[in-house]
């Protein structure tokens, strides 16, 4: 490919209007994605206008079906405004202290709100789609090395969104924590339902998508099952939360048993079976590929740098917690994921509570 092409940036609504009339009132004004994910899909659109004319069609028809989704979805009431429905008046706050309250052990789905079921379902079609954008540009050669890029990390932060409302939905539940926290945290859940675009997710993301790739480069000691200098290392490449975090909360149990899931891959059962079994055989250590053949049975100890693999892998985890957390068993009860959103709303409140004795 010709690497001094240039391309006429376009805008996209520029396609979607020149559609058939009984098509454009199906659009919401701000589309289904974001401006910064516009302005990538503009210039993949541009692209394949010019030279490939049956994926250009096939992306205008995918990007129109999801902003006629997303536009079904805003007509649904909005979560943070009053509102008179049939049960009675809904506000910000009412939703709130249903979240807090409503704690049952079992699926939580009929118990959430329409918009933000609906809006979960368009999130994941956004995610799948971003991830054919980056995959599609990822094949058109060095000038597209960025955008595909730009496609990747989209994709990222869209998974992301879909594990901060697991993330806040558990920790809402956690009666060990202060209600302010428990509220904070429910109302950033409203947000993130009533947007799918969340701060703390932007925050987050980029922190454990480089943990995430850095723990497949290393090798983890399987058998002495010491984490610790493949944790250092990783460290040394992240920002100051995370190094904030491993500092002041790898001394509590179920933080440090939850970073050793996430970096083995394995729960915190397997974990301690793998080292009875090689303490009795006299072997030192292990690589992940002999992980299942040593337990007896297949674990997927190693895993892509794909976001479904995070995703999945992510739920694995959670579960875990979820169970040990109801049946009262030793281990980890929250993820990592957990623990760290956790770390940052408190490191958070401790700065605001700073600041106000600062200015009194």
């Amino acid at each position: 490919m010709n690497s001094t092409l240039e391309f006429e940036q376009v805008d996209i609504t520029s396609f979607l209007d020149n559609s058939a009339d009984n098509k454009r009132d199906i659009y919401d004004t701000n589309g289904a994605f974001t401006d910064r994910q516009n302005q990538y899909i503009n210039q993949l659109l541009d692209y394949t206008s010019k030279y490939d004319k049956e994926h250009y069609e096939i992306f205008v028809n995918r990007i129109m079906d999801l902003n006629s989704i997303d536009s079904s979805v805003s007509k649904f009431p909005s979560l943070l405004e009053r509102h008179e429905l049939s049960g009675g008046t809904r506000t910000r706050t009412t939703l709130i202290e249903s979240l807090i309250k409503h704690q049952d052990n079992g699926d939580r789905t009929l118990r959430l709100p329409s918009k933000a079921v609906l809006g979960k379902s368009l999130l994941i079609a956004k995610a799948h789609t971003l991830s054919n954008f980056a995959k599609y540009t990822g094949h058109l050669g060095k000038d597209f090395e960025k955008l595909s890029k730009a496609f990747d990390t989209e994709t990222i932060l869209s998974m992301f969104s879909l594990l901060a409302e697991d993330v806040y939905l558990n920790l809402i539940s956690d009666a060990s924590q202060p209600m302010e926290f428990r509220r904070e945290w429910a109302l950033s859940l409203l947000l993130l339902w009533e947007h799918w675009n969340d701060e703390t997710s932007e925050t987050v993301a980029p922190i454990l998508q480089s943990v995430w790739t850095a723990r497949r480069k290393l090798a983890p000691a399987f058998g002495t099952m010491m984490g610790t200098s493949e944790l250092l290392l990783i460290s040394m490449q992240m920002d100051d939360q995370w190094i904030s975090f491993i500092k002041h909360k790898m001394g509590d149990d179920g933080v440090s048993q939850a970073m050793e899931e996430f970096l083995f891959g394995i729960s915190t059962e397997q974990i301690q079976t793998l080292r009875t079994i090689l303490k009795t055989k006299g072997i030192p250590a292990i690589g992940r590929d002999e992980v299942s053949k040593f337990l007896g049975e297949h674990v997927k100890a190693d895993a892509g740098l794909d976001y479904r693999d995070f995703y999945s892998m992510y739920t694995i985890r959670r579960d875990n917690a979820r169970s040990r957390a109801r049946l009262k068993l030793e281990g980890p009860h929250k993820t990592l994921e957990d623990y760290f959103i956790q770390f940052i709303t408190e490191e958070n409140k401790e700065k605001q509570n700073n600041d106000t004795f600062a200015k009194s």
